[in-house]
Parts: C-alpha cells; structure tokens; sequence
C-alpha cells in the first residue's frame, strides 16, 4: 500500500495546496474551465494578463497549429483592469479558488499603477509580473529582454504593493543569459519566477505567401517547446536555488510535470492542453500524486529540484 502523497508547496510566502495551477491566458479568469471542475481543486487559477485599459487585442487570424503546438498572437485582449477586480476576482474568489493575478503593462509606470489597484484587493494569493510584453517606451522591445528595464519594472511593483503579496516575474526565453535576467529581478524584489514564456515564432501561409497571423508573429506553445522550459527552469534553479519557480511550457500529463518539477519547478502551469482536454489539469494533477508515489517522494517538496542532487553531492 503506498502512502498518499503531499502535494502542497509554496510560492514567496503563499501556500497552495498542489502544484497545478492555470497557464495565464489559457482560461480567461476560469469561467471556462469551472464547467468540468471545481477551481478550488487546483493550486491556483493564474488570470489572463490584465492591462489599465479595455484592450480589443491583436487583428485575426490570432491563431495557428504548428507541429507539436500552436501559435498565438491575441495581443492582450481584456477588459481592463477595473472590471476585471468588479467581476472576475470577486467570482473567484467565491468559487474559493487560489487567485495569482497577472498584470502586464506598455510601461514602467502602468505595472506600478496596475500594483497600486491590486493592493486594497484582499484574498489573493501572489501577483504575476507579465514582463514578457512589448515595451512601447523602449520601441517595442520586450522587458524582459532588457535586464534594466525589467529590474526597474519590478523594482516599482515591490515599492507600490508592499511586502506582503508575493510577486511573481513572468520571464521570456528569447534571451542569451535567462539566469542573469532573473537574478537582475530577483535582486529587485521579486520573490518567485514564473518561466516560460511562449517562443516567438512565425507561420507563412502559402496560399497568401504572406505572414498567417495578423499580428506576424506569436507565441509558440505545447509540447513543442518543453524542452525549452525544462533547459530554461534547471539552469535559473541552478543559479538560484531558493527561488521558487513557477513552471510552465508543453505540459500535458504528470510526466512533463514531474520533468519540471524535477528540473527545479515548485509549481507547474498547464496552458495549452486544456484547449483539447478541459480537464487536463485535473487528470495531470493525479497522474503527478502516482508518479511522485512510485517513486518513494513523500511530498513533492522532496521532488523539486532532485535531478541537481547528485551534482551538489
């Protein structure tokens, strides 16, 4: 008889009870998903990036299948930062789902005024920094892609929102040296690291022999960039390892997330197989408990980070 699994960890000072959570921008604030199950019975729903203002988002086509994954390019479509605390969080919360919030921002100073909104919101669980978005202050180069722009980001993040609510750098891939830009992020405030962020990437129609996506580029994802996050989240745990790490990138059963668990991953998000699977994360999330069992872990906490253990021995 093998004994049941503790599943619970922890992100800066907040405690979830397992590690699966929502992908930002996979399940809107969770409406969707909260037909096939019950929100509470995830770690935490993390919402669809949220911007000052309503946004229509990027022209159509916004989408694309590519081997192994597909390509977005929705642009941030949402419906502003004051509906969203009128209507999605109060609904969550009664759902008494875990909320982590994602904010994103065209500048240095809306990240700071999303933070100052968010700070008389009471029953969140963590704030995720999207800081892998356009920079319109810097000609359109991602934050994230510059380690001053995105210390300066969270810098003001921490100084708006105070100590108690643990913030969460979302990191882009498309980097040369990930761990130095998390280490720059880290150093101003943030206490945890949600890494990745999709891959850019292009699909050419060639019926039109033009870009397919009305924006030209997207984001890749699924299980096409797995490898990506896996190198991405063992080489940042590398260099910080007492940092947790939101993980994420073509997960889409309890082995992929054990693989980033495993890699230094305290918590995994699940993106793009709820598209064809809505109850993914449930499914994923027990496979996890059986897996983490099979192999002696008593609790996932024990998992997080084990293919580093022999290198430190």
């Amino acid at each position: 008889m093998t004994l049941p699994v503790d599943l619970s960890t922890t992100l800066g000072n907040a405690w979830f009870p397992t590690p699966i959570f929502t992908a930002s921008g996979c399940a809107s604030s969770g409406k969707e998903l909260s037909q096939f199950f019950p929100l509470k019975d995830i770690g935490a729903v993390v919402t669809k990036s949220v911007m000052s203002k309503p946004r229509h988002g990027r022209p159509t086509p916004r989408m694309a299948e590519t081997p192994s994954g597909m390509l977005n390019s929705i642009g941030l479509q949402g419906p502003g930062i004051d509906s969203f605390l009128a209507n999605d969080v109060p609904w969550l919360l009664e759902q008494k789902a875990r909320v982590i919030v994602s904010i994103a921002g065209e500048t240095i100073e809306e990240y700071s005024t999303l933070a100052r909104k968010l700070r008389s919101v009471s029953g969140l669980s963590a704030v995720e920094v999207n800081i892998s978005c356009p920079n319109v202050e810097n000609r359109g180069l991602v934050f994230a892609c510059d380690p001053d722009a995105s210390r300066r980001v969270i810098d003001g993040v921490r100084k708006t929102i105070g100590g108690e609510l643990p913030i969460i750098a979302k990191l882009s891939p498309d980097v040369t040296d990930l761990a130095s830009i998390a280490r720059g992020v880290v150093d101003a405030g943030a206490d945890a690291l949600a890494l990745i962020n999709t891959v850019l990437g292009m699909v050419i129609n060639l019926d039109t022999m033009k870009p397919h996506l009305g924006g030209k580029t997207g984001g890749l994802s699924g299980p096409a960039i797995r490898p990506v996050a896996v190198r991405a989240i063992y080489q940042v745990h590398a260099a910080l390892p007492q940092i947790p790490i939101l993980g994420m990138g073509g997960v889409a059963s309890g082995r992929d997330a054990l693989e980033l668990i495993l890699a230094g991953a305290s918590g995994v998000s699940v993106g793009t197989a709820s598209f064809g699977n809505p109850t993914a994360l449930i499914s994923i999330q027990n496979e996890l408990r059986d897996l983490l069992a099979a192999r002696g872990f008593a609790t996932v906490q024990q998992a997080i980070g084990f293919a580093h253990r022999d290198e430190s021995v």
